[in-house]
């Protein structure tokens, strides 16, 4: 039963119907290579870095259900963007895909008891792990539609400016409306 709902989570948010607005598919839509990869505000990650970031700690996560050891996700936490032609953003999108997917199978094989089972290791906030499966994957629904809702933003950004060059100034009076 608990596992049913989390696959639902999990599924919702990447492509589904959250409650908390627009799936991760949707609001990736009509972003292409070169607006991914740009850098709207300057210190901040592209839509690019964060689907990367996204699709790496949904593999850690189902690495850490199937039994392996905590640990930061194999690309690292913030992956490097090293090519940004079109066919590397589609197979970006479509990696992030799949993570989804195979935690979603991984969480499939597990009984409701496995789930919710006591956790394994002592807590370690930063670490992220202390915490039953259930918890971990409800942290993954809430990092990611966290990562969204940057998406969703970095995304006005970019469409804003789209054509345009955008000053600082410009870029500053953006952020500074976003933020009200």
């Amino acid at each position: 039963m608990e596992r049913d709902r989390l696959v639902l989570e999990i599924a919702d948010a990447y492509d589904g119907d959250p409650w908390h607005g627009s799936p991760i598919t949707a609001i990736l839509e009509g972003i292409d290579a070169t607006q991914a990869a740009s850098r709207p505000i300057e210190t901040a990650h592209t839509i690019w870095e964060l689907v990367l970031h996204m699709t790496g700690w949904a593999r850690e996560v189902a690495r850490r259900v199937e039994g392996g050891k905590p640990g930061e996700p194999e690309q690292g936490d913030w992956p490097t963007v090293d090519d940004t032609s079109k066919s590397a953003w589609l197979a970006a999108r479509r990696d992030l895909a799949k993570a989804h997917e195979e935690l979603r199978r991984v969480l499939k094989s597990l009984d409701d008891d496995t789930i919710m089972a006591p956790p394994r290791a002592p807590r370690d906030r930063a670490a992220g792990t202390g915490t039953t499966i259930y918890r971990s994957v409800h942290g993954l629904v809430q990092h990611d539609a966290y990562h969204a809702g940057q998406i969703a933003l970095l995304k006005k950004l970019v469409l804003l400016c789209w054509g345009v060059a955008c000053s600082t100034l410009h870029l500053a009076q953006s952020v500074d409306f976003m933020s009200k």
